[in-house]
């Protein structure tokens, strides 16, 4: 067995979030056009789709980090509004 296989991730605030429930929250909290606003990606603002861009950063790391970054700062707004 690999060292870190079956080990939990209490640090990592993305552990067990999938990438297309991130892309389908931020979509529905900022829409298409907001999204594409915020991080300038065609496949947000030409024709999107979440397939399409879920196929797009699954290829492209720097993409998906950028969509990462944008969930975790939406996460916290969200945190921070509610107390």
């Amino acid at each position: 067995m690999m060292a870190g296989m079956n080990n939990p991730q209490p640090r990592n605030p993305l552990h067990g979030i999938t990438l297309e429930a991130m892309l389908t929250e931020l979509v529905a909290h900022f829409g298409w056009p907001g999204l594409a606003q915020r991080i300038s990606l065609r496949c947000f603002s030409s024709d999107p789709s979440v397939a399409s861009s879920l196929k797009f950063l699954r290829k492209t790391p720097w993409a998906r980090e950028k969509v990462e970054g944008l969930y975790l700062f939406m996460r916290r707004e969200h945190a921070r509004n509610a107390r």
